[in-house]
């Protein structure tokens, strides 16, 4: 079994920052892609920032430059780091990540989603 579990959401004003974190743990042979979503009431669940097991990183227009993914290949997690929050970034943010288990298969994981609210 496969399992990850997000931290770091919470309430802050606008212009402050917020560090999510997510840790993936069990059967892992290795963690490929990993990426932060996020869905604001009544919208679409959209890609924020992806990070390959190699490194590269992609953001959506939005947050570049505000926004940093990192991880952490020794502890399995990924972190984002989000500086001068807007209120539009206001969300549950979800961790996501494509990971091989032990047994060889590759599945797709989701996090249980951690609340960002950003009030002006």
């Amino acid at each position: 079994q496969v399992q990850l579990v997000e931290s770091g959401g919470g309430l802050v004003q606008a212009g402050g920052s917020l560090r999510l974190s997510c840790a993936a743990s069990g059967s892992i042979f290795t963690v490929n892609a990993m990426d932060w979503y996020r869905q604001a009431p009544g919208k679409q669940r959209e890609l924020v920032a992806g990070i390959t097991s190699t490194g590269s990183t992609n953001y959506v227009d939005s947050v570049k430059g505000r926004f940093t993914i990192s991880r952490d290949n020794a502890k399995n997690t990924v972190y984002l780091q989000m500086n001068s929050l807007k209120p539009e970034d206001t969300a549950v943010y979800y961790c996501y990540a494509d990971i091989t288990k032990t047994n060889k298969l590759r599945r797709s994981y989701w996090g249980q989603g951690t609340q960002v609210t950003v009030s002006s």
